[in-house]
């Protein structure tokens, strides 16, 4: 039964607003698909997903709800338990390697109905590019002693700035960003930018309520970040923290605009590291090897800092996982949310100022999508690292430096993570047979 309408920001009287949600694990369709959670779908191959299913971040005109959805009562008091138990996977089948590290499709409208048969790992073979740059993220070290997230967010909240955007097409978006030097530089996702990249206009609002333009410097699609600069910016920087020393459980902050609320707080642990994620914009799709954290992220904080408890930045909040049946740009925080780590940040930060492009690595071959068990090449490059390693068509990737290789995507984070020039060792079987060989990765620019 309805109630009366009520505002969404304010509590109803009980009962009032939309049928409560069914317990997360229960027989509902809302949470349960094929026998299983659709919340976070991190088992096996990506899944065709129907108009259900929407992951969700602030992209361009994703960054406020069209439409105010009414008051819906909060999930039961075990929710997370319950959830856990949802996640469960099944045993694997025979030659299918199952589990965390499959991938997390938050990507909207990019990989829907398991996108295209093959993904370009590597195109060419371009010479390879230092990542030497201007210093970043060195800013005053706020030496909290409390570990209070009250002093971890007085803090931070100066240097932390809100991005509303216009494209030349009319499309707009909000987000979130934070100075990363004393030369005004801002560093933020590209899905959020990405609307003006072609014409338009970026504002920036900082704590204190000043409106300034903003040009854009540059932005890695691959990575889903970008750097944004004001002259004269009144706003100190932030200081780097080291992504690679996060350990899960430890505490940490996000502090962004989501919905447009400016300033807001939010706390949560590391939930866990090295998730493979798969986020990005209209046509343009990042893979990124995420920290994951189940403090508040919604639609407006993409680009906002994550911090540790000495206020340190450790990650670009950039994704969140989405319940079913939640409609477009009204998707809000599950307590499932996915932060680029700043050490690869850093590197491409520093690429964007002092050149206006990022550059990654690459093996010089097309994958297999659609397989499983592994990542099946199905097109080699010609003069790439592929070649000169001696990998073929029809080899399958199963381990990158030990780590397992469980589909296409986990590669090509995998890789991503790793900087051009650098040695890899892959195992991959070859007619049934297991073979090992050590790759130089090449780069590219994007």
């Amino acid at each position: 039964m309805t109630g009366p309408a009520v505002s969404g920001l304010t509590p109803p009287s009980y009962g009032a607003g939309s049928t409560p949600l069914p317990a997360p694990g229960s027989s509902s369709s809302a949470y349960l698909q094929n026998g299983r959670s659709t919340t976070q779908r991190s088992f096996g191959k990506p899944e065709p997903q129907d108009n259900g299913f929407r992951p969700g971040y602030s992209g361009p005109g994703q960054s406020w709800p069209a439409q105010q959805g009414t008051y819906v009562p909060p999930p039961p008091l075990d929710w997370h338990q319950q959830q856990a138990r949802a996640y469960t996977p099944t045993a694997p089948q025979k030659n299918k390697t199952l589990g965390l590290a499959a991938v997390v499709a938050l990507v909207i409208g990019l990989i829907a109905g398991g996108g295209a048969a093959a993904a370009v790992v590597a195109l060419d073979n371009n010479g390879i590019d230092d990542d030497s740059g201007p210093p970043i993220g060195q800013g005053v070290d706020p030496k909290i002693k409390t570990g209070s997230v009250s002093a971890v967010a007085q803090a931070l909240l100066p240097s932390v700035v809100q991005l509303k955007v216009e494209g030349a097409d009319d499309s707009n978006a909000t987000g979130s960003g934070f100075v990363i030097d004393d030369s005004g530089h801002i560093l933020t996702n590209n899905h959020v930018v990405s609307a003006a990249a072609t014409g338009g206009s970026i504002q920036v609002v900082t704590q204190t309520g000043k409106i300034s333009t903003a040009r854009l410097v540059g932005r890695s699609p691959a990575y889903d970040l970008a750097v944004v600069q004001v002259l004269g910016l009144d706003a100190p920087s932030v200081k780097f923290g080291e992504s690679e020393k996060a350990i899960v459980g430890q505490d940490v902050v996000a502090i962004g605009s989501p919905l447009g609320l400016a300033g807001t707080v939010t706390s949560g642990i590391v939930s866990a590291k090295n998730r493979p994620v798969t986020a990005g914009g209209e046509g343009e799709i990042s893979y990124i090897n995420a920290l994951q954290t189940d403090a508040a992220i919604n639609p407006g904080n993409s680009g906002g800092p994550l911090v540790d408890m000495e206020a340190h930045v450790i990650g670009v909040n950039s994704a969140i996982a989405t319940v079913r049946g939640a409609e477009p740009g009204a998707s809000g925080n599950i307590g499932l949310g996915f932060a680029i780590p700043i050490d690869q940040a850093r590197r491409t930060a520093q690429q964007l100022i002092a050149s206006g492009q990022a550059s990654y690595p690459v093996i010089g071959a097309n994958v297999d999508m659609q397989f499983e068990g592994g990542a099946r090449v199905s097109e080699v490059q010609p003069k790439s690292a592929a070649v000169r390693a001696g990998l073929r068509t029809g080899d399958v990737i199963t381990k990158i430096n030990n780590q397992p290789v469980d589909t296409a995507e986990a590669l090509i984070v995998a890789i991503r993570t790793h900087r051009p020039g650098e040695n890899v060792r892959l195992v991959f079987e070859r007619g049934g047979k297991p073979r090992e060989v050590t790759l130089k990765l090449d780069q590219q620019t994007g």
